[in-house]
């Protein structure tokens, strides 16, 4: 293919040089000759460019994917080598695609078959049997660091038509988003149960044990008496915004400090009986008359700095989501397929997260006027990776063995 093309742009500039009207009856000077012949010369060059750097192309993304795929054998040593090529092909597809439809991702597979082909490996990775949460989270271990880490627990949602799609989400904070390790598509729409909020927490006790946990984080949804009985018995610390309608000590919570203004802080003088358990209560007034009620069991000057942390994980829907990789375009519906679908999404939010907080510590992004970096972690790693796996090579390797590498340990409000 290479070779006709060539030969082509070839036959096309000798046509162009010997038609008919560079022989015309009228005289042509030499000077129009050379500068024919030099428009011809360059078309010439510039068609063979265009095909050396599409075949550079192609070899490029081949390679990287070569060695991704070696890369996830070294973690998955119990999957085949074919299909962890193929995992590695729809990965770097994703990065590239921003997108989860199946024709769009395998618009950036480099294989030399036709769309219709590939559209068929992309789905043939998402209907993989073998492929488990347990090894998305085998990827990912290496890059927590020693220490102790906060975790932070929500449910993201959207629906395909008229399916909701509903997953709750369990993730450590690693640089400047929280990245999900643990996860269950439920099958109903609305907050989830105790059942699934506890058997999430034990799936990740078994590679993370509750040593590591500094604390736990959740909004409104995640209260209940059983369930912080069970926090309490696994000895997992946990701070938790509670509901108005809460009772405490015969009163409902909406009914304390009512005279409270915006910005300004409260709290109960002692620990105070709270589902089941003994914890400080800390309510503040948001500026915009919200009034946010946090209940923990953490000292109580860490309280409301440790729950404003719990606003990562709505950066990290975000990047998973509309604003980045694009989740909510996928038309499956299926509870499994979801699942492995959010899982390589996983894989590559945190890679990008990686990527940028590498980049951003050897060159810091310029702040806007209210001090916040104008790009994102995850941005900065988007537009690195990006280019890497197109043009790159030296620095797609360097990328990748950022994959294996720890986050750098932040430090925790907790000790």
């Amino acid at each position: 293919m290479q070779v006709q093309l060539l030969s082509f742009c070839l036959f096309e500039s000798k046509r162009d040089l010997f038609s008919s009207e560079s022989f015309s009856t009228h005289r042509v000077s030499p000077q129009q000759l050379t500068l024919r012949r030099k428009q011809c010369s360059r078309r010439n060059l510039a068609g063979q460019r265009a095909v050396l750097e599409s075949v550079t192309i192609s070899k490029t993304a081949l390679l990287h994917a070569d060695t991704l795929a070696a890369h996830l054998k070294t973690r998955l040593p119990h999957r085949r080598v074919d299909a962890l090529k193929r995992l590695a092909e729809v990965l770097l597809a994703l990065l590239q695609a921003e997108s989860t439809l199946h024709r769009k991702i395998a618009l950036h597979l480099p294989r030399e078959a036709t769309l219709e082909s590939k559209t068929r490996v992309v789905a043939r990775v998402f209907h993989d049997a073998q492929l488990t949460p347990q090894d998305v989270c085998d990827v990912l271990l290496p890059l927590l660091p020693d220490g102790k880490l906060t975790l932070v627990m929500d449910r993201t949602t959207w629906h395909y038509g008229q399916t909701p799609l509903n997953i709750l989400v369990l993730g450590a904070i690693l640089g400047g988003a929280v990245i999900p390790l643990v996860w269950k598509v439920l099958p109903h729409q609305g907050n989830s149960c105790t059942a699934a909020r506890i058997l999430l927490v034990a799936r990740l006790l078994k590679v993370l044990p509750n040593k590591r946990w500094a604390v736990l984080i959740a909004d409104r949804e995640f209260v209940g008496q059983e369930w912080c009985r069970y926090l309490r018995w696994k000895r997992i610390r946990h701070c938790l915004r509670i509901r108005e309608n809460t009772r405490i000590e015969d009163e409902l919570v909406r009914d304390l400090f009512l005279d409270l203004k915006p910005g300004e802080v409260r709290t109960l003088f002692e620990r105070t009986w709270v589902y089941g358990g003994w914890m400080h209560v800390v309510i503040t007034l948001s500026p915009v008359g919200d009034r946010v009620i946090v209940a923990s069991n953490l000292p109580i000057v860490d309280v409301l700095k440790t729950y404003r942390l719990r606003w990562r994980i709505e950066s990290a829907f975000s990047a998973l989501k509309l604003r980045g990789l694009n989740l909510e375009a996928t038309h499956m519906t299926d509870a499994d397929r979801i699942s492995r679908l959010f899982g390589l999404l996983c894989i590559v939010l945190a890679w990008m997260v990686r990527v940028g907080a590498q980049e951003q510590g050897q060159t810091p992004v310029r702040s806007d006027n209210r001090g916040r970096p104008i790009r994102s972690q995850v941005r900065t790693g988007w537009m690195a990776l990006s280019e890497a796996v197109r043009w790159g090579r030296d620095g797609f390797w360097s990328y990748l063995q950022l994959l294996n590498t720890p986050f750098l340990p932040t430090g925790t409000l907790i000790p």
